[in-house]
């Protein structure tokens, strides 16, 4: 007697698996676009409260912290009433400012503070030079103030998603294995006075290269009303 046995053909199988990956890739691809997004969220407000202890700082000092002594490290980097050797920019002097020291990704944040701001024996006043500025791009590419020129006192940043140029926290530098990322470049730039904020692009040949650096500055104007609101100023 012939018994008939159903099941699946291996063309039945195939198109199973198809739909299943199709369904599994759809779930994935918003799960990994949720999971950026919160590393994102939360990196920005790790600069904000960064920034609301710098403000503190300087209120209960009179002056900016110098950058860190190192990445492992987290002490301002001072000698006497003056930076060490003159460092301007460097890593966020986390443990002085008792804040977050890692970013989204686990890299050290950046930081760079107007030298003038930092000198503890001579006190910046309302009419104390700024020599920071932050650029961004308009529609056309094109380099555009997103401050008024030489106007930030200090600037805190995060290498974003890539981590290129950035720091991990046992102090390795991430290569830059980019040819394209000319923004990037400026903003891991030593000089520390001319930064760049754009919306995130993952586009190679869009000018000034993929972005995906975080930016956040101290305003000069929250600054001195922060200050002048202490007593501190004028």
């Amino acid at each position: 007697m012939k018994i008939n046995q159903a099941g699946f053909t291996l063309v039945e199988m195939a198109i199973v698996l198809v739909i299943v990956g199709l369904l599994l890739g759809g779930l994935l691809m918003p799960l990994a676009t949720q999971m950026e997004q919160k590393r994102i969220s939360e990196t920005k407000k790790a600069m904000d409260e960064a920034n609301e202890a710098l403000l503190g700082f300087v209120v209960r000092t009179g002056y900016l912290p110098c950058p860190a002594i190192s990445a492992t490290n987290g002490l301002e980097d001072r000698t006497g009433s003056s930076c060490t050797g003159g460092k301007r920019q460097g890593f966020l002097p986390w443990a002085t400012l008792s804040v977050a020291k890692l970013d989204g990704w686990n890299h050290l944040f950046r930081y760079s503070a107007t030298p003038a701001f930092t000198d503890s024996a001579t006190l910046f006043t309302l009419s104390t030079p700024r020599d920071i500025t932050i650029n961004t791009r308009d529609t056309a590419g094109t380099l555009s103030n997103q401050s008024a020129a030489n106007d930030i006192p200090s600037v805190i940043m995060s290498h974003g998603i890539n981590g290129l140029l950035g720091t991990t926290e046992a102090g390795v530098l991430i290569v830059n294995t980019s040819a394209t990322n000319l923004d990037e470049v400026t903003n891991a730039s030593a000089a520390g006075t001319s930064f760049v904020t754009r919306i995130i692009n993952k586009n190679t040949a869009a000018t000034g290269g993929e972005f995906d650096d975080l930016v956040a500055w101290l305003s000069p104007n929250i600054l001195y009303n922060r200050m002048v609101s202490a007593q501190k100023l004028p």
